[in-house]
């Protein structure tokens, strides 16, 4: 087999491991969405289930990850685009640890911090902007092999999300400051919401990282 049939097939498999590790993401992404309704309504037993899957869907991306590691090193400089590939794999590792991070900060506000002003339902709507961001991304991925032109296209409306988070983070951001009284709770809901607007521009460095793997 020619060295250039073999660098197609390393570099499907290895973006068949990416498809995973971004589903994977975008079902723990999706967890977040609901954990601002138990908040207030103290539903702990929810909120328990909701830090479990979370925490076990991180270990599979990190183990993804792992795998994917192994895949390109086992190939050894065959694929051109192994450091894509490589940076792409470890950076969706460190939104994993950013939607655990963030489950856990909002998990441990008070009813009563999200019921000013009705900072649940914009909590809530800011938490969906990433989903859709991450749900991009994994649309992306899907067409790395099948088509690039579309990948491309996918990236532009990922650009137009996270603009669209950080105009809503720094709206959030004004709101929380001025309207929570208790430091701790300012402190922990101002974390939560800096590690997802962090967690947006990590998903608009893979998406890019995503173009030039198509380009390839």
């Amino acid at each position: 087999m020619y060295s250039g049939e073999l660098e197609i097939q390393a570099k499907r498999k290895a973006i068949a491991i990416l498809q995973d590790e971004i589903n994977r993401i975008l079902n723990a992404t999706r967890e977040l969405v609901g954990l601002p309704d138990f908040i207030i309504k103290k539903d702990k037993s929810s909120m328990k289930n909701t830090l479990e899957q979370i925490t076990n869907i991180e270990e599979e991306v990190e183990n993804l990850r792992k795998k994917i590691t192994r895949e390109i090193s086992d190939v050894g400089g065959l694929v051109i685009d192994r450091e894509n590939l490589l940076n792409t794999a470890y950076m969706m590792d460190e939104i994993g640890e950013h939607i655990t991070d963030i489950a856990f900060k909002l998990s441990n506000l008070k009813p009563n911090t999200l019921k000013i002003l009705k900072l649940q339902n914009d909590l809530t709507k800011f938490i969906e902007l990433i989903v859709d961001e991450v749900y991009k991304l994994n649309e992306i991925v899907r067409n790395l092999n099948t088509n690039s032109n579309n990948a491309i296209e996918l990236s532009y409306e990922i650009q137009s999300i996270e603009r669209e988070i950080h105009s809503k983070y720094r709206q959030l951001t004004i709101k929380i400051v001025n309207e929570i009284t208790n430091m701790k709770e300012l402190l922990l809901f101002k974390d939560a919401v800096d590690e997802i607007s962090t967690m947006s521009d990590k998903c608009q460095h893979i998406s890019d990282l995503f173009v030039l793997l198509a380009l390839s």
